[in-house]
């Protein structure tokens, strides 16, 4: 099969994209061949060498963990109803890094995978799982949003900013963003009822009222001001900063493969609540640029890699 391989840590020059063995298939894997996967912050965090300590890693690695795609094979020991022939969509987190999604043939355990929304391109599909999961389960986990809560977002146009506006919209909650000037429109477009420039000082200090819930997508000054953007510390979550969001009394959330979460999801996209915004689109053949594009730290929405 071709792939995105690389076979040592550094920047995007080591990632090529070559033959690579086909994947192992264990008894309970779903094998997916790929049509599109998606970039995401850690993917170019782990192929630089900085999460060794939070999953064992094995060289080559192929980057990804989110896909789109259509059951290649199943396991004998799967009982998710899916077949082959079925479009699925995933988050393929594994126990370990070495087997992603930049790949023809992906292996996904059967709890990172469920059937693809119909209304969504592949390209799209790919571009949810990591950040709907990442903000469904800060969201109605960990802050336990409910109607008429006031609940503001950090990095509101981004990855998963864009995508937890959405679902708390869904919820009936009131949302609050914070972005740069030139995302303060596509805020609004989205159903955002206050946006707040984040380069204008603390966010406190913005605010026309204090809110019910903060979800934290940034970390430092803006994790640091949220006891005084909030009524309640214990309704401040953060994927960015463990030590400081637990310390202040609030909750980390540390995104997990869920069907059920991913079966939410799709329901509220083929309901026409959720969407995901494509920044750009690139072949495999130029993840190496899809990945330097989002180190840059500038993207709005996703960036979708096709296979």
């Amino acid at each position: 099969m071709r792939a995105a391989v690389y076979d040592e840590y550094g920047d995007a020059d080591v990632i090529t994209v070559r033959e690579h063995d086909d994947p192992p298939m264990g008894p309970d894997t779903i094998l997916v061949r790929a049509r599109a996967t998606s970039v995401n912050p850690v993917d170019w965090k782990i192929r630089r060498g900085y999460l060794q300590g939070a999953y064992p890693h094995h060289l080559p690695i192929i980057p990804g963990w989110d896909v789109a795609g259509v059951v290649e094979a199943v396991g004998p020991a799967v009982v998710t109803g899916l077949e082959v022939g079925d479009e699925v969509w995933g988050y393929v987190r594994r126990d370990d890094v070495q087997w992603g999604t930049a790949a023809e043939l992906v292996p996904a355990p059967e709890r990172t995978v469920s059937r693809k929304p119909a209304s969504l391109s592949f390209e799209e599909a790919a571009s949810v799982p990591l950040v709907g999961l990442t903000a469904y389960q800060a969201l109605v986990e960990a802050l336990g949003i409910r109607e008429g809560d006031r609940v503001l977002v950090h990095a509101a146009a981004g990855g998963v900013g864009h995508v937890a506006t959405q679902i708390a919209l869904a919820h009936g909650c009131e949302v609050v963003g914070t972005a740069s000037a030139a995302n303060h429109d596509h805020l609004r477009g989205l159903g955002v009822s206050e946006v707040i420039d984040y380069h204008a000082g603390p966010v406190s200090k913005q605010l026309s009222a204090p809110v019910d819930a903060v979800l934290d997508l940034v970390g430092g000054d803006a994790l640091e001001d949220a006891p005084r953007q909030v009524q309640d510390v214990s309704r401040v979550a953060s994927i960015v900063d463990a030590q400081t969001v637990l310390g202040m009394g609030g909750r980390y959330v540390f995104v997990r493969p869920e069907r059920e979460h991913l079966a939410a999801l799709a329901a509220l996209v083929d309901e026409g609540r959720l969407r995901v915004d494509v920044s750009e689109t690139f072949p495999l053949d130029r993840i190496a640029d899809a990945q330097r594009a989002s180190e840059e730290g500038h993207t709005r929405g996703k960036i979708a890699v096709t296979i």
